[in-house]
């Protein structure tokens, strides 16, 4: 059987100019209540070397950190069932209110979603033609195993936005 797993909510303020969607958390994620918790996610390491960031484990220090740089970080989806930690397990999957965030938070002027599954979702969510542009990013999970440097170079594209 599967559990149903839910999103954390998301980290956002009124000064937040991008958004960043992933899926859902991941079992690590869920057990740590943390955003990218897995510590062979290399979330985390990307946003310190993209932000010029020194490198800290606490979490509170990294949330600041993304709302210093004004960024907001979130997942496409609100609950779903899934065994594991892998998104082509998702099941039966409910959808984050993201056309209402970025109602409520209208500074946002981009998207970048970690990942496929996350990319697809928030255009389905969004709708093909969104007045904010949605970008996709090579995913920072350790399944996706692509160098650490490809995908930092690609993630680099976050800096236009900031």
């Amino acid at each position: 059987m599967q559990n149903r797993i839910f999103s954390f909510p998301p980290v956002v303020d009124s000064a937040s100019k991008i958004l960043i969607l992933g899926s859902i958390p991941g079992v690590k994620s869920l057990e740590k209540q943390q955003y990218y918790g897995h510590p062979q996610n290399t979330f985390w390491k990307i946003i310190f070397e993209l932000l010029n960031e020194d490198v800290t484990e606490d979490y509170g220090e990294k949330i600041g950190m993304l709302k210093k740089h004004h960024i907001a970080l979130w997942d496409v989806i609100d609950s779903c069932e899934r065994k594991g930690s892998l998104d082509s397990e998702i099941k039966n999957e409910e959808a984050n209110q993201i056309p209402e965030l970025l109602e409520k938070y209208p500074n946002i002027q981009a998207i970048f979603c970690n990942g496929g599954k996350s990319y697809k979702n928030a255009r389905k969510i969004l709708g093909k033609n969104s007045e904010i542009p949605v970008f996709l990013l090579p995913s920072t999970s350790p399944l996706h195993t692509v160098s650490f440097e490809t995908k930092l170079e690609e993630w680099k594209r976050i800096r236009m936005h900031l």
